[in-house]
């Protein structure tokens, strides 16, 4: 079985040399270190990673701006941003530039393979206090999102709920016996609709809406 790559950028060698004794006993390939997002996104310019577990403080540059640029540059590469920060405006832009997860440095072990699996696997990942962060932050435009939420047909209702429960597109479509094609278009659908731009803001924007 193909072990899958991770890099991990954190400027706390610390945290760089645990996570890495972590991640190569659960069996993945730490294919690099990095100190900073600028080093990140130089290395995934000549290789290849399939994650990318990202802080948010760094010098040089820093997660978000990292994020933005990994995500544009290499939209099929994850990122998980493992911070110890859950302050809004860095949750708001690292979702917002597409990052596939949310997770405090908090989690133990056992979370963060996980969340790495679960990305690969076309999953959301977010700690229960970031969404509940986020919900509490959206609520205030709550009539902005019924209206949207009026345009918005019952099965893609059902899509964005499956997309918040951590469901991924194939699993969605097995659930609902469609192909995996129809739910992109789906969620395409669900994009527009909303104005949102990738599926973890589909999984915020029903919690929001509906916890």
């Amino acid at each position: 079985m193909k072990k899958p790559k991770v890099l991990i950028v954190d400027d706390n060698p610390a945290v760089l040399d645990g996570l890495k004794i972590i991640l190569e006993l659960e069996n993945f390939e730490v294919v690099s270190l990095c100190t900073n997002a600028k080093e990140a996104v130089e290395f995934l310019e000549k290789k290849h990673a399939d994650v990318v577990l990202m802080d948010i403080r760094m010098p040089v540059m820093d997660g978000i701006e990292g994020t933005f640029n990994i995500k544009t540059k290499f939209p099929n590469v994850k990122v998980i941003i493992l911070t110890t920060f859950c302050e809004e405006d860095y949750i708001e832009k690292s979702l917002s530039f597409g990052a596939d997860g949310y997770i405090l440095k908090s989690s133990d072990a056992k979370h963060i393979v996980n969340s790495i699996l679960s990305v690969l696997d076309g999953k959301v990942v977010m700690d229960k206090e970031i969404a509940l962060y986020i919900s509490d932050v959206l609520k205030r435009t709550s009539k902005q999102l019924l209206e949207k939420t009026q345009n918005l047909t019952e099965r893609e209702l059902e899509i964005a709920k499956l997309i918040s429960q951590g469901y991924s597109n194939k699993e969605i479509a097995r659930m609902l016996f469609i192909s995996e094609g129809t739910v992109r278009n789906y969620i395409t659908s669900i994009l527009q609709k909303l104005n949102l731009k990738n599926r973890t803001q589909i999984a915020v924007y029903y919690l929001t809406k509906f916890s």
